[in-house]
């Protein structure tokens, strides 16, 4: 066996272990040990010997969750040593590959065998099991989130069977598992769906909140992938729009998107950041700078490179999924709360959007979805924000994403969600002990 073992072991030693925070900094667990499995059986040994000590399970990936659905006073899974693709199926057009494979790996892996996914978020850095397991998501109009691009998976569940499902096999479990929080089971490898490389033309620009908002379903409706960022204390949006191309690639000068993506978007708003977190009166003259700071540009590349982009400063990020016609409303809610209160807010707010899926506990469930997102720099007083923020969205009937912050619990979520009671029962049956239970998931799913 290769598994990898740190810490004490034993059920009288809860809590002893090494501690573990995740990437933001506000979550951190001390469990009993760490183990590294490297394949699905030797997986399957460390969740019956966490049973025999009586010790709870939980797996993390790159701890880019900012609640605490990693968090365990138990076994901690690290799945470093589950990486990379088992094989590819060109006839099939499918890839499999194991679960703590970084989607920054398996992004460059596919693009070097002709490959890509379809769609993907903004951040690469997770692995694919955390992605897909609290519903990571890009903008689309028609393609939806990363666990909609997945047709099969492997779990292994608490009594130490490896399982594969599908829409063919065992599709009940495979309904819900694909965004499973964790509570179903550990992904030990994900099949998905691939199609040969594209090219995307990337056409950002700004604009105008009014604007954007009064065009708002036009923007979605004639781009395949549309969102924008609005900079809060000013009216001035900068927009993303993604469509496919017959080429030429046209990328980004090296020098060109150094300067906005690393220099302006990392390192200046990094200081802009500290500055405004020491000085807050001095944030919405930020502001106004930094969203002027951006210029209209238009490249052309492969998927990965246009999807996604660096993120280095550190931040906590609050996100709700509204039914899209709701988007509007509750975007001139926020900016007039905003505007209204004493709040200084130094990060822009995302707006993307998605379609309907068929994922139990998908943000996009049953209905057209558009994804507001608010962000603090790390170390500032989120609170007040954050609440205020929270009580516009769920008055628009919105859901939280599973992996940031938010307050709602299972009676709120069991009404927000009509598959609530389906994932419920089938967890009721895969994990009757709850040996993946964390204060997190009783807050959410009940106990």
């Amino acid at each position: 066996m290769s598994t990898r073992t740190a810490g004490p072991t034993g059920p009288g030693s809860a809590g002893t272990g090494s501690p573990w925070r995740n990437w933001a900094g506000n979550v951190t667990s001390r469990p009993v040990r760490e183990v590294s499995p490297a394949s699905a059986e030797e997986l399957a040994a460390e969740l019956r010997r966490a049973a025999r000590d009586g010790l709870r399970v939980k797996t993390v990936g790159t701890g880019h969750s900012f609640t605490s659905i990693a968090a365990t006073d138990g076994v901690l899974i690290r799945p470093d040593l589950l990486t990379g693709i088992r094989r590819i199926d060109r006839e099939a057009m499918t890839v499999t590959v194991e679960s703590g494979t970084p989607l920054k790996r398996l992004n460059v892996a596919l693009a070097r065998e002709g490959l890509s996914l379809t769609n993907m978020g903004d951040i690469m850095e997770q692995t694919v099991a955390g992605a897909t397991s609290t519903g990571t998501h890009g903008t689309g109009r028609d393609s939806a989130s990363m666990a909609a691009q997945i047709r099969a998976l492997e779990l292994v569940t608490a009594d130490g069977t490896v399982m594969t499902c599908s829409e063919k096999e065992n599709p009940e479990v495979f309904a819900a598992a694909r965004i499973g929080l964790g509570a179903l089971g550990v992904v030990s490898a994900i099949t998905f769906a691939v199609e040969p490389v594209f090219l995307l033309t990337a056409r950002e620009e700004p604009m105008r909140f009014d604007r954007v908002i009064a065009e708002f379903d036009q923007l979605h409706a004639e781009n395949e992938h549309f969102e924008f960022y609005w900079f809060p204390h000013t009216d001035n949006c900068n927009t993303k729009r993604n469509n496919r191309s017959a080429g030429p690639a046209a990328p980004l000068p090296r020098l060109g998107g150094w300067f906005e993506d690393e220099f302006l978007s990392n390192g200046v708003f990094r200081a802009a950041c500290s500055l405004g977190r020491a000085v807050p009166p001095a944030i919405p003259a930020i502001a106004r700078i930094s969203s002027r700071a951006l210029s209209a540009r238009t490249y052309t590349d492969i998927p990965y490179k246009v999807f996604t982009s660096p993120r280095r400063v550190r931040f906590l990020e609050m996100e709700y999924a509204l039914p899209r016609e709701a988007a509007t409303a509750a975007l001139r809610e926020l900016k007039a709360m905003v505007e209204g209160s004493p709040l200084k807010v130094s990060f822009p707010v995302e707006v993307r959007t998605a379609p309907a899926d068929d994922i139990a506990l998908s943000t996009a469930s049953g209905r057209e979805t558009a994804y507001i997102a608010v962000h603090l720099y790390r170390g500032t007083p989120h609170r007040g924000y954050f609440t205020a923020v929270e009580r516009i969205m769920t008055a628009h009937g919105g859901r939280p994403h599973w992996g940031k912050v938010h307050t709602r619990d299972a009676a709120h979520l069991a009404e927000a969600y009509p598959r609530f009671a389906e994932f419920t029962a089938l967890r009721d049956r895969l994990d009757p002990d709850r040996l993946f239970a964390n204060d997190y998931l009783r807050r959410v799913l009940g106990d």
